[in-house]
């Protein structure tokens, strides 16, 4: 297979590590650029702001599925989360994630629930899981 790419993209490679290189020089000229107040700002957006719309992505999600499945739902506890489990739709613990981490077969977490997955769009969610 690889024979065919090149042959048909002799230059794919010395491209690809062209760009490479254009990107390992941009990052070393703004290193040192990087400050506390830069990193505490990177890390203030990270916590409160991300995580709080997660959240609220989280409970709409698992009011949509609710309300299709037509059973109740509920956000989990503490212990419950400790376990990989963001909520229950009816007796069903499940765990939801974006779309992304289903292609990331590498993770070495096994949650052990149904997963519901989930992407943005411009104007909302989309929402994909297997009926329960």
């Amino acid at each position: 297979m690889g024979k065919v790419v090149f042959g048909r993209h002799p230059e794919a490679i010395e491209k690809a590590k062209i760009k490479i290189m254009q990107m390992i020089e941009n990052f070393k000229q703004v290193i040192t650029e990087i400050d506390e107040e830069m990193i505490r700002a990177w890390v203030k957006d990270l916590i409160i702001v991300k995580t709080f719309v997660g959240l609220k992505f989280q409970e709409a999600i698992l009011k949509r599925v609710a309300a299709h499945t037509g059973k109740f739902y509920r956000t989990s506890d503490p212990e419950e989360e400790a376990k990989g489990i963001d909520g229950f739709i009816g007796d069903h613990p499940v765990s939801i994630k974006p779309k992304t981490y289903e292609s990331k077969q590498m993770l070495p977490e096994n949650i052990g629930v149904q997963i519901i997955y989930y992407y943005k769009v411009k104007d909302g969610i989309n929402i994909f899981f297997d009926e329960f």
